[in-house]
Order: C-alpha cells, then structure tokens, then sequence
C-alpha cells in the first residue's frame, strides 16, 4: 500500500509559530521587536513564520496536502505557546489536533492547563528534563487528574535524550536534567490512571528496554515514532530501527505505536524521509496492511476520539 493511499496522521509536528520565536528572542536577552525575531530566524536559517497563526497553519495545510498527509498533532513547542496552537486547529479542526508543553510545577499550572483544554488542546506535553520535575510529584498527579476528565485527552511524556537544537544555534543554556528522564518514573502515574493514554515519544528516546517495561505493565502506554531515532546508537550491539520496530511490536502491538514525524519549521518543511524508513520497516517486517493504516493514524486517531480522516489534499469544513 502506498503512502499517497494511506490517511496519514502525523502525531508529533511542531507548530513554530511567530510567537514561538517572539518567546525564544526573549530569552536571547533582547526586545522581542520584529527586527530582532528577524534576527532570531537569520541564526537558524530558518523561514520567518506568518505572524497570524491562521496563516501559517494554511501554509503547513499545503504542505500536507503535498506529501497526502490527512492531519497532524501541532505541538506548542513553548509553556505560552498555546494560543496559537488552538488558532490554527479552530481554523482547521478536521486537518489539526492541538498538543501543548507545560510545566506543572508553575503555580498556575492547573489554570494554564484548564484555558488550553477549553481552547481545544487535547495533548498535555510533559518534559520532566527540561523542566526539572519528578513524575512522582503531586502536581504532576494533579494535572494528570484534570486530563482524565477531560475527554479525548492524551498525556504525553518526553523521556531518555533531550536536545534541542535551536537553543543550542541561539547559545541559549539547556540546563536539562536527565536524571527526570527515565520511562519507569511513569509506570506509577499510568497505574493510577488507567483511562488515560500516555505517550512516550522516540521509542523512550535511548530507555528502550525501559519504555518497552512500561508498556509490558501498562495497556494505556503508546509510542510514537517519530524522528530519525539516533538514540539507537546509545544501545548496546547493532541496534536498527527495524530492531526497535519489532521490539515494540512484540510488547505494545501494532494498536499502541504512533507515527511521528518530528518535523518542524520551513524551508525544511515535512521530513518525508522519516515516512519513508519507517514504510521500508514495515515491508520487511511483512506488516499486515491493517496494522499499517492503525500505526500511520488510525491508532492516533482513536485515543483522540477524533473518528474518520479528513481524505489528505481535502479542503477543510
């Protein structure tokens, strides 16, 4: 089956948004004036995002539309960032779910966490490294419960490496603590809700066997696939995607992986090569056509409650 045949529902895409680099040219130390998030975009070498978040959410509808890409999870890359997230899928609802990255040790984090949800968010993001918290922490419980009762929500948990590459361009400090990072700290949390899907993006991201524990134990932990998974070479032996493909699907099933792309800004656009190793995996692990279309965005599209897809390059309602 090819991908042009496939609806495709990309579960990881990061929504840059104009105040995404409004945010990220604060932190340099400077006034957050166009000239100088202008400046922010040279540095990367990236695009300048439109400023309306209606407008760049068209632009990455074209882009999908151009790969038959049928929808994507958008990610709020920054706490703050959540606004333009719910623009872009009130705009598109059929073509966008809408993720968000919090820290639940904020003391409004509750607050924050209710106005993304009433705004149409579905994804609590959370990334224990860089925020530097325990999942054992009651606060962490606390924002869980307020995602248990909130329907079609999902929690999803960055855990093993975390680098992000556009702090590293913008000599901004990454004072992440890998110590937080290991998938066994969530096996508690997914326990005690069991009504609650949880993600773990990258495969666990290097905690391999640990992730893979976790969802040994817990039915409500998923995968997802995305990016080009470079951990691999932290693993012990000649460790191929293929490998950490089978491995997965021996313990979670086909049922509980998600394909990710990781893509994000523009001129890159969306990483089709990562679609197209994880398809050549699936080939030679002669994956029945029905778990494929479950992995590439049935699965995703059931935990979100969200139904049939919007057939990709179709104009949304």
């Amino acid at each position: 089956m090819s991908a042009a045949n496939l609806a495709i529902a990309d579960a990881h895409l990061h929504f840059f948004s104009y105040n995404y680099f409004r945010m990220l040219t604060a932190q340099r130390g400077v006034s957050a004036s166009p000239e100088n998030v202008a400046s922010t975009l040279r540095m990367l070498q990236w695009e300048l995002p439109d400023e309306s978040p209606r407008a760049f959410a068209a632009r990455w509808v074209a882009e999908l539309d151009r790969h038959h890409v049928a929808q994507a999870a958008l990610l709020a890359s920054l706490p703050g960032d959540e606004p333009s997230v719910a623009e872009a899928i009130a705009a598109y609802p059929h073509r966008f779910f809408g993720y968000f990255f919090l820290n639940p040790m904020m003391d409004n984090a509750t607050e924050v966490l209710r106005r993304a949800f009433d705004s149409g968010l579905r994804g609590l993001c959370l990334l224990p490294a860089m925020h530097r918290f325990s999942l054992r922490e009651a606060r962490v419980e606390a924002a869980v419960r307020v995602a248990s009762e909130t329907p079609g929500a999902v929690v999803f948990v960055h855990c093993g490496l975390l680098a992000v590459g556009v702090r590293g361009k913008l000599g901004l400090s990454s004072r992440f603590d890998m110590s937080y990072s290991n998938p066994i700290d969530l096996h508690a949390l997914a326990l005690l809700y069991p009504q609650v899907p949880f993600v773990i993006p990258h495969f666990g991201a290097g905690f391999l066997r640990e992730a893979l524990m976790v969802a040994h134990l817990c039915p409500n932990v998923y995968f997802d696939t995305s990016s080009h998974n470079g951990w691999t070479r932290f693993l012990e032996g000649n460790v191929s995607l293929e490998d950490v493909f089978r491995k997965a699907l021996d313990v979670a099933g086909p049922q509980r992986l998600l394909f990710g792309s990781n893509s994000g800004g523009f001129p890159a656009g969306w990483d089709r090569t990562v679609l197209e190793s994880q398809l050549q995996v699936m080939d030679t692990l002669g994956l029945a056509e029905t778990d494929r279309a479950d992995i590439l965005g049935g699965n995703l599209r059931r935990i979100l409650g969200k139904g049939q897809a919007l057939g990709s390059g179709a104009t949304p309602i």
